[in-house]
């Protein structure tokens, strides 16, 4: 595969499936250990096979390192339990550089880099062979490196988890730590067929290692054929892993408590004590973070799947794609933005709006449709595992009806990350920070969709090759990506854009929304692989299951695919004229002063925008039907208003207006939508009349003065933070409320147009009861945390500059006024005395 040819003009239909991601199927250049014949990809490869001890050999060294395990164990807890407060102190207070050589002492070769195997691969891909034995303890522990060790925070961490929790708890995730090494054979276990090795849920000391025969067990082998215990290779590696890892870390509190004689460290002489508490984790601006987060799992305890932070992230998620649509039909701005924004990271400048305009509507309906599936799915997993949390123990299967939906839930997640991916393929090099570094050649005509990428001789420093890498590795190097997973590399990359400003600025806003995407989705997958013994069995759950989930996904996503065909470019070029953004069309000065000119204008682009929509929809009913039971449809049916701009009336005109007439500053009129709204008469002939300003909708104001409306019986209910509507007063900072004045603009009030700093922002929404959370890429999610509500919402950091637009903080209060109602005039000054 050309790893510079993404055939960038395809239109990816993330409907499709795609197998090669769904963790099933590898790379045809990846073998596997047969039981039957575990020695021929050894000889093809030109590597000596493995090691092949007699099973009174796998049992002594298994017995021999069991011992050590228990024993440092046992010496670890005893010392945490009177000297754990003591060693968090005393760490914390050290220099960097006196951390080190506590951890050097106790460790000599420690890597020096975070995830050490990582780099390794990186380095020797095509000669990893030869320099395994080189590399062979960055593999087995990844999480032994100076730098993240050497961090105030990290060493406690890892002696809270391995010293307060059993050995057991942590084999399949030890395990886990070493799937770099394994996939690529940095790493070869010993191998002896028809025995397993039982560590998960063994609390026993002559349990924890045990060596049993298919034949000595009527159970053995079906632990090891559905991975709730192990392989004898994969037993031993886990063991070495714990032995050495225990050890060190006896070490590391022998020297940290240097001044007390090693006799009496866990002696009866000092007492017992509370287990001290651990400080959150938090980034320099005081917000957790997912990248602090990925960090420090290894170094705690094995983690639960955590259903509800998944539900949460996708249900904000899907509210975040539902808000796009609502935005695209209402702020001509935004619209305008969109178009733009797309045709630039399209790899053609001189594409034909049609295709621009397909690509803006494929992807907003299938980014609605696939969260609002994945979101649904979160929620009835979250159900079953309230369901089954009686026997969702380490020791017995899970439940038919939980595993099914986890694998349902799972290949949906593959599919919807693999759409994702091949946004990102299309999308790099055609970004106008990387065009520098990427050269195109197009083979016939304008409407060609065969484009060759290819890499320019622009010459890339190494912070370039190494993000050019990691992306590449992303969108099209499946072999890379497969051993080194997918969440492993978005890690990677985050950790890149956080240390190298020169890649940050190489990345431009879309693509640092797809690699938000990845987290969201990639957090998902990662909560899957935690979910450990049963993770390590799924790959086998799925070999009675697979065409059944396959044709599963293929009925429930074909009325997505019939929407995507709908809107290909060739259907397209029949709106395209109402949607090209060019020539001012949606021209939308919002923020400027209000006179007869601008409001026209502002009058005349929204009416231009609802030409536009009306012809999608119509276009939409016509080739795809109703839509029925589509995110869709169910998300225009919702009975929300648009804010259009009212007419110009002349200020003589206003001396008699009360004071709450001239804060009336926006009409509020229905979408309309021909999927539902069937019986609407002559959809295109509206259109046309809007286009020409000459539809003017109108609604009733439920006793607002002033208030029209088209019909007597006209009952719509009122927009979200009308005057009917009852909300608290929030009391903020004088730094708050300038924030919520901004993105709460009226122009008809004593409010200016601004930027908004995004730490105002933060600030701001953690003053309105939410916690802030950073994700990857540009996405941030807020959880409300004092409010009456459960629903999170996420919004984009301003990238490259730290400030967010006017226009844009507009945006987000409108997001925040369908989100939870809110208005301006709820926030007011606090009284600080």
């Amino acid at each position: 595969m050309n790893p510079f040819q993404p055939q960038a003009n395809h239109q990816f239909n993330p409907f499709e499936p795609h197998p090669e991601l769904d963790g099933v199927t590898a790379p045809d250049d990846i073998d596997w250990v047969s039981n039957s014949d575990p020695f021929s990809m050894f000889a093809s490869r030109g590597m000596a096979p493995p090691k092949m001890p007699s099973p009174s050999e796998v049992r002594r060294e298994a017995q021999d390192r069991s011992t050590n395990i228990f024993a440092y164990h046992e010496k670890l807890q005893s010392i945490l339990e009177r000297h754990e407060a003591t060693i968090q102190k005393r760490w914390e207070k050290k220099t960097r550089t006196q951390r080190l050589g506590v951890l050097l002492q106790a460790w000599p070769d420690m890597p020096l880099t975070h995830r050490p195997d990582f780099a390794a691969f990186r380095k020797h891909a095509g000669n990893l062979n030869s320099v395994a034995l080189q590399h062979r303890s960055s593999f087995i522990w990844p999480i032994i490196n100076q730098e993240d060790l050497g961090d105030p925070r990290t060493l406690t961490l890892l002696l809270n988890s391995r010293g307060r929790h059993h050995p057991h708890s942590f084999a399949a995730s030890d395990g886990e730590v070493m799937h770099l090494g394994k996939v690529t054979m940095a790493i070869v276990p010993i191998f002896l067929n028809q025995y397993v090795m039982t560590l998960n849920g063994m609390t026993r000391q002559e349990d924890y290692g045990r060596l049993i025969a298919w034949d000595e067990h009527e159970d053995a082998f079906d632990w090891m054929h559905t991975r709730k215990q192990f392989l004898p290779g994969e037993g031993l590696l886990i063991l070495e892993f714990q032995e050495r890892l225990l050890e060190f870390l006896v070490d590391c509190c022998k020297t940290i408590l240097h001044d007390i004689p090693l006799d009496q460290i866990a002696s009866n002489k000092f007492a017992i004590q509370p287990e001290p508490p651990l400080r959150e984790s938090l980034d320099a601006t005081g917000f957790s973070t997912l990248s602090i987060m990925a960090k420090e799992a290894p170094y705690r305890p094995p983690a639960r799947l955590d259903l509800q932070n998944i539900e949460s992230l996708l249900s904000a998620r899907t509210v975040r794609a539902e808000d796009h649509i609502w935005s695209l039909r209402e702020d001509p701005s935004y619209f305008a933005e969109t178009m733009l924004d797309m045709k630039e990271h399209l790899q053609r400048d001189d594409l034909p709006w049609a295709r621009v305009i397909s690509s803006v509507l494929v992807e907003s309906f299938s980014q609605l449709e696939s969260f609002t599936e994945l979101r649904n799915q979160a929620t009835h997993l979250l159900e079953l595992s309230n369901k089954y949390s009686s026997e969702i123990i380490p020791q017995k299967d899970l439940p038919e009806e939980y595993l099914e939906a986890l694998l349902r839930f799972r290949h949906y997640l593959n599919q919807v990350t693999k759409g994702v991916l091949n946004q990102l393929g299309q999308s790099v090099a055609a970004s106008p920070p990387m065009r520098a570094f990427f050269i195109r050649n197009v083979f016939g005509s304008i409407n060609s969709s065969t484009i060759n990428i290819m890499p320019s001789r622009a010459k890339r420093d190494k912070t370039t090759q190494q993000l050019i890498w990691l992306l590449q590795t992303l969108w099209q190097d499946d072999h890379d990506l497969f051993l080194c997973r997918m969440t492993t590399v978005v890690d990677e990359l985050d950790r890149l854009l956080k240390a190298e400003h020169k890649a940050l600025e190489l990345v431009s806003p879309y693509v640092a929304m797809l690699i938000g995407e990845l987290s969201i989705t990639g957090e998902c997958l990662r909560q899957l692989e935690i979910f450990q013994p049963w993770a390590n069995g799924f790959e086998q759950a799925l070999v009675d299951r697979e065409e059944g989930i396959k044709k599963e996904f293929t009925e429930h996503t074909r009325v997505w695919t019939k929407v995507h065909d709908t809107l290909k470019e060739q259907n397209s070029i029949t709106i395209s004229q109402l949607g090209d953004p060019s020539g001012g069309r949606f021209q939308y000065p919002v923020g400027k002063r209000q006179n007869k000119a601008n409001v026209e204008t502002l009058r005349r682009s929204e009416a231009n925008l609802d030409a536009f929509w009306i012809a999608v929809d119509d276009m939409l009913y016509q080739k795809a039907g109703s839509l029925n039971d589509t995110a869709y449809k169910q998300v225009l049916s919702q009975p929300r208003y648009l804010q259009r701009t009212p007419e110009w009336v002349e200020p003589a005109a206003k001396k008699g207006e009360t004071h709450q007439q001239k804060n009336e500053s926006y009409n509020y009129v229905p979408s309309s939508s021909r999927l539902f709204q069937e019986t609407e008469p002559a959809l295109s002939a509206r259109a046309e009349a809007l286009a020409s300003g000459a539809g003017k909708t109108k609604v009733k104001r439920h006793g607002m003065p002033g208030a029209e409306s088209t019909s007597e019986n006209d009952t719509v209910p009122p927009p979200p933070g009308s005057l009917a509507d009852f909300q608290p007063t929030f009391k903020v900072d004088a730094r708050a409320l300038k924030v919520f004045r901004i993105v709460f603009f009226d122009p008809a009030a004593n409010t200016s147009a601004g930027e908004v700093a995004w730490r105002d922002f933060l600030h701001a929404m953690d003053s309105a009861g939410f916690t802030a959370q950073k994700l990857y890429g540009s996405v941030w999610h807020f959880q409300p945390t004092r409010l009456d509500v459960e629903r999170s919402i996420q919004f984009h950091e301003p990238h490259p500059r730290g400030k967010i637009p006017f226009l844009v903080a507009r945006r987000h209060g409108r997001r925040l006024n369908r989100a939870y109602g809110w208005h301006g005039t709820m926030f007011v000054l606090k009284d600080n005395n």
